[in-house]
């Protein structure tokens, strides 16, 4: 196979088709890690609750299926998009900052550069979705039908803006979250021995992908799962002051709460999703032959 940088790059639509897929691939996979990751970053207090006795205590208190099935459509709905445009938003100011840097090859600098913006832009597609992921995962929807529903109120109550909740926050975790992430993958690329095949060659995107998913949000889960009182300031408002008002009533330990499980899907599902993709990609490659290939 000739040089990557030989290729001709995929258009656009490839790129965003490819992220869609390893998205669903990912949500599917790894769901119920997310909800135990959500209800252990929105309990306030100084409790410390572990992975396993966070499964039991849904599982106890709610059944295997009511808090991880009927809610999974947000998250779906989420993931196609939110994947889509973080691996086409990627490509593109991939694509750009080597035009403008006068540069043909990526590089270290240039990838964690991209990474940061494609997370800005993706943060701006995903915040409304992950309103309704986290309300749903929060178990704060008992009442109500599914995330239609939830969308509606939030809409009656704050208006369309209210959909953009933790939005400062998201950004900020897309930001350096994508930058390290994709930072990490090109360097880890560069370290791992050159594939001579193309399953040698997926061998070496699962490793780098899960890399990436380790190194690459609590607030963020706190801001978007607060209800809203009219005349009333939220107590968990902005990224940084939430950041001191947790750490002072809390203690430092509680920014860290849902780490394990974060950690525990972030590592493989970072994997998966780079795994996923292109796998992908070769096979849009394949399909429309010289000179993608």
């Amino acid at each position: 196979m000739s040089d990557a940088f030989q290729r001709k790059p995929l258009p656009f639509i490839a790129n965003f088709t490819a992220g869609a897929i390893a998205g669903i691939s990912e949500i599917l996979t790894f769901y119920p890690l997310d909800v135990v990751k959500t209800r252990m970053q929105l309990a306030t207090g100084r409790s410390k609750m572990g992975v396993v006795t966070s499964f039991r205590t849904i599982i106890r208190e709610e059944g295997y299926v009511r808090p991880f099935v009927p809610w999974l459509g947000a998250p779906l709905l989420m993931e196609a998009p939110k994947r889509a445009t973080k691996f086409a938003a990627n490509d593109f100011w991939g694509k750009s900052f080597l035009s403008l840097t006068g540069k043909t090859k990526m590089d270290q600098s240039l990838a964690t550069a991209t990474g940061c913006m494609a997370g800005v832009t993706e943060s701006v597609v995903v915040v409304p979705f992950e309103l309704v992921k986290i309300k749903c995962a929060a178990g704060q929807v008992e009442h109500l039908k599914g995330p239609l529903d939830v969308i509606k109120q939030v809409v009656a109550k704050d208006g369309l803006l209210g959909l953009y909740a933790g939005m400062e926050a998201t950004m900020w975790r897309h930001l350096w979250w994508n930058g390290g992430y994709f930072g990490s993958i090109f360097q880890v690329r560069a370290m791992l021995p050159k594939p001579e095949s193309n399953s040698q060659r997926l061998t070496n995107d699962l490793i780098a992908g899960t890399i990436g998913g380790t190194i690459g949000t609590v607030i963020k889960s706190r801001i978007q799962s607060v209800t809203k009182v009219p005349g009333v300031v939220p107590k968990y408002n902005w990224t940084y002051p939430a950041l001191v008002t947790m750490a002072r009533e809390e203690g430092l330990a509680s920014l860290y709460k849902g780490f394990v499980p974060k950690v525990m899907r972030l590592a493989p599902g970072g994997g998966l999703l780079l795994l996923v993709v292109e796998a992908t990609l070769n096979m849009f490659r394949q399909a429309l032959g010289p000179p993608y290939i």
